[in-house]
C-alpha cells in the first residue's frame, strides 16, 4: 500500500494538537495568531517541506521515475549517455560570375540570424555554384527547407549576395536527448541485456544515433546471416522517415558494433500515407487539429514496417480526441495492411460535419 503524505494543513492540526495534549489545560481549538498557532504552522512547515524533499528522493533512486540529472547517472551506470545535439547540413547555391570562387569556412545566414558555415570551398561554373554547409548552432531550428533564401555575411566579389537551399534542404539538426526518450533507452538496455547481437542489440545500437527514435529489426530477411534494420526519425521536423545521410549515419554505426560474421542491411521504411475521410460532430477547427494530433499519436504508437492499423483503433482515436461529441468514418472502412518495408503514415485528413 503506497504512503499517504499528508497535506500541509493536516501535518499543522496534528503539531497543534500533539503539543495541546502534552500542556494540560490548553485548548488544542486556538487562535490563528496564537502562540501555539504560529508554533504549529512553524513546526508545520519545516516537516511538508521535508515530506516534500523525501518524495523527490524517491523518485531520484528508481530509474523509470528519476529526473534529469539522476537518470543522467543512473544511465551512466550501463555506459549510455544522453545523446547530443546534432548539426543540420546541406547544400547552398549561389549565383555569380564565372570563375569567383567561394572560400570554405564562408559565413552564411538566414533571416532570424542563424548561420552556416561552408565546410568545402565551389567556383562558379555555368553562373552558379553549390556548397556544402553546416549550421554553427547544433538543434533542430538549424533546418532550413529546399528553396529557403541565405545571405552571405561578408560580400564576395564576383558572388551574388543572395543564395538558395538546394534539393533536400539543410537537414539533419536535431536536439539534445529528451528525458523521456533517454528514460526509453536506458529501460530498454536494463530489460534487453547485451546478447552478442541479439535482435535487441541492433534496436540499442540505432538507437545511440542522434534523431533516431524508434527500430524494426528482421533478421535473415536478405537472406542467412543477413540483418535488416529500419529505422524512423520522429523529432524531426522533416518526418519521422529519415533521409538518406542519417540511414548512412546508422549504417556506419551499426557496422563498428555489429558481429563480423553478419551482414546489416541499414534502410528507411516506405510511407504508405492513410487519408482518412470523416464526419465529425462539432466540425471544428479545434476538434479537427485534436482529431489529427490523436491520429498522430495512435500512428506513432502502432505503425511497424508491414504492419496493419487496425480501423477500430482509428476509430478509438478519434472518439477520445477533445471536443469530439460523435463522429462517423467514410474511409477507410476496414483494417490498413502495408507491404513489407512500408509503414502508415497520415496523409490528409477530409473532415466533414455530422448531423444531429
Amino acid at each position: 500500500m503506497p504512503f499517504a503524505r499528508p497535506s500541509l494543513t493536516e501535518i499543522i492540526d496534528r503539531v497543534i494538537a500533539d503539543i495541546s495534549n502534552r500542556i494540560s489545560g490548553v485548548d488544542s481549538s486556538v487562535m490563528r495568531r496564537s502562540l501555539l498557532g504560529i508554533l504549529g504552522r512553524a513546526e508545520g512547515g519545516v516537516a511538508h517541506l521535508l515530506y516534500g524533499y523525501i518524495d523527490w528522493v524517491a523518485r531520484q533512486v528508481i530509474p523509470d521515475t528519476a529526473e534529469s540529472e539522476y537518470l543522467e547517472r543512473w544511465a551512466a551506470i550501463w555506459a549510455i549517455t544522453r545523446k547530443p545535439a546534432d548539426f543540420a547540413a546541406g547544400s547552398v547555391t549561389f549565383p555569380g560570375t564565372n570563375g569567383s570562387v567561394i572560400p570554405a569556412g564562408t559565413v552564411v545566414q538566414r533571416q532570424d540570424g542563424l548561420q552556416y558555415e561552408v565546410l568545402t570551398g565551389a567556383t562558379i561554373a555555368s553562373g552558379t555554384a553549390t556548397v556544402s554547409v553546416q549550421a554553427l548552432l547544433a538543434g533542430v531550428d538549424s533546418n532550413l527547407a529546399a528553396g529557403s533564401r541565405v545571405t552571405l555575411l561578408s560580400p564576395i566579389a564576383g558572388v551574388q549576395t543572395n543564395g538558395t537551399v538546394a534539393a533536400g534542404g539543410i537537414a539533419d539538426g536535431v536536439d539534445v536527448e529528451s528525458d523521456d526518450r533517454l528514460r526509453e533507452r536506458l529501460l530498454q538496455r536494463i530489460q534487453n541485456p547485451p546478447q552478442g547481437g541479439a535482435t535487441a542489440d541492433y534496436v540499442l545500437w540505432a538507437l545511440e544515433v542522434p534523431g533516431v527514435t524508434r527500430v524494426w529489426v528482421y533478421p535473415m530477411q536478405m537472406g542467412a546471416g543477413t540483418v535488416t534494420v529500419l529505422f524512423a526519425t520522429d523529432d524531426d521536423p522533416g518526418g519521422m522517415i529519415p533521409d538518406a545521410a542519417k540511414v548512412a549515419e546508422v549504417q556506419a554505426h551499426i557496422d563498428e558494433l555489429r558481429p563480423v560474421t553478419a551482414e546489416v542491411f541499414v534502410g528507411a521504411p516506405i510511407a504508405a500515407p492513410i487519408n482518412p475521410s470523416i464526419a465529425i460532430r462539432p466540425n471544428t477547427a479545434e476538434v479537427q487539429a485534436a482529431v489529427i494530433a490523436e491520429l498522430e499519436d495512435l500512428l506513432t504508437r502502432d505503425a511497424v514496417p508491414g504492419g496493419t492499423i487496425l480501423i477500430s483503433r482509428m476509430r478509438e482515436a478519434v472518439s477520445i480526441a477533445a471536443g469530439e461529441e460523435n463522429n462517423a468514418f467514410i474511409s477507410p472502412t476496414a483494417d490498413v495492411t502495408n507491404a513489407t518495408g512500408h509503414i502508415a503514415t497520415l496523409g490528409t485528413v477530409t473532415f466533414s460535419g455530422l448531423g444531429t
